[in-house]
Parts: C-alpha cells; structure tokens; sequence
C-alpha cells in the first residue's frame, strides 16, 4: 500500500504562484500514472494534469499553459506548478496514480493523498 502525502498548499492573491508536492512511500516509477485533481466546495473532483510513466503530460484545456506537472523518480516526488492563479482555483488538491490507468478520470486512480487547500483571493 503506498501513501501519497501532498504539501504546498496555502493562501495566495491573484496571479501567484504555488508549488505542489506529492511525496510517496514507493518508488514512483511503478505507476503508469500519476496526476492531480482538486475538488472544489460542492463540485465533483476534477482530474487536470497527469502524467505517464514515460513522461507523457495530458492536461485539461482549461488549465493548459498555467499549470505544469513534473515528477522525479530519485525522489519518489510529483510536483505541480502552478502559475496565474485565479480564485476559481480554489480548491483541495489532491495527487493520485495507479498501476494501470491513465488519464484524467478519478475512477482510473486507485491510490489518493489527503489532499492540500489551496486559496485564491481576489
């Protein structure tokens, strides 16, 4: 069982930046995907970034340009940049992988961190 542990959250104005981290217990290099979510008060989850064993990034359009996903395997880290913050991006974020799935879809990813708060002011 692998634990995923995200970190980085916080508060920020409008058009900051953060820098999400997602630390796990096991080698990252086992999963064919990797990727973050976030959940919004009284909205579903919302996959956004992920990225593939190999290194293939799939982002939503919506936030494509913004947001940035990364991992490093010697470290067992995923990362998420994330630039031009809005309040809309207020939210949970969550990072999550699975052995198998791929992709944007909350039902492909079987392993979840607890998730970090991430604030937007205006």
């Amino acid at each position: 069982q692998v634990q995923l542990v995200e970190s980085g959250g916080g508060s920020v104005q409008a058009g900051g930046s953060l820098r999400l981290s997602c630390a796990a217990s096991r080698v990252i290099s086992i999963y064919s995907s990797m990727a973050w979510f976030r959940q919004a008060p009284g909205k579903d989850r919302e996959g956004f970034a992920s990225i593939t064993r190999d290194g293939y990034r799939l982002y939503a359009d919506s936030l494509k340009g913004r947001f940035t996903i990364s991992k490093t395997n010697d470290e067992n880290t995923l990362y998420l940049q994330m630039n031009s913050l809005k309040p809309e991006d207020t939210a949970v974020y969550y990072c999550a992988a699975d052995r198998l799935g791929y992709g944007l879809g909350p039902h492909q990813y079987n392993f979840w961190g607890q998730g970090t708060q991430v604030t937007v002011s205006s």
